[in-house]
């Protein structure tokens, strides 16, 4: 699951309020086309958790998703969630990457801390849902396919991906 596809999934879920946070303008573009209401650039502000429990009235928000995998998004999106909300890392970390936290913090903040692999789907459960949900209208995949390439335009498309350039490529045959 990528940060696009969580906020098009709390969207469908009914979620009243959907904050995206990145630093690319135009990923905060297409976050509002996925159904974000509000976005943060960081490089706009000070300090985004202050920024996210401003926007959630001081409470934090219920449910943060952490789409990048880095000890620091870590860190905020646990400070910038409700005392009773949930963490969910779906970005993937690299072997060699740690955190350092005080142990008080994670037993007097409580909720609910998890990992997400691969938006933790079942197949024959969710694609068929995934499906309708598109046939319906209100879940649009196409959205999230920013180009077709070839076969041999592989290596522009990983080019473009680390530019901030496409959100998806597909290779078409």
């Amino acid at each position: 699951m990528s940060g696009d596809g969580a906020i098009a999934g709390a969207r469908i879920a009914g979620a009243a309020k959907i904050i995206a946070v990145d630093t690319d303008p135009q990923k905060l573009e297409w976050a509002k086309g996925f159904g974000a209401t509000h976005t943060i650039n960081v490089r706009d502000i000070d300090d985004v958790v202050t920024e996210i429990q401003r926007l959630t009235d001081g409470f934090g928000a219920d449910v943060v998703i952490d789409a990048v995998g880095r000890p620091e998004t870590w860190k905020q999106a646990f400070y910038a969630r409700d005392l009773a909300g949930t963490v969910v890392l779906v970005g993937v970390p690299t072997p060699d990457m740690r955190l350092d936290m005080p142990l008080i913090d994670f037993f007097s903040r409580g909720g609910s801390l998890k990992s997400s692999w691969y938006g933790d789907c079942l197949p024959t459960r969710d694609f068929p849902m995934l499906v309708d949900l598109y046939q319906q209208g209100r879940f649009d995949l196409d959205a999230f396919v920013s180009e077709e390439i070839p076969l041999d335009g592989v290596e522009g498309a990983f080019e473009k991906m680390h530019r901030g350039e496409v959100l998806r490529s597909v290779v078409v045959f």
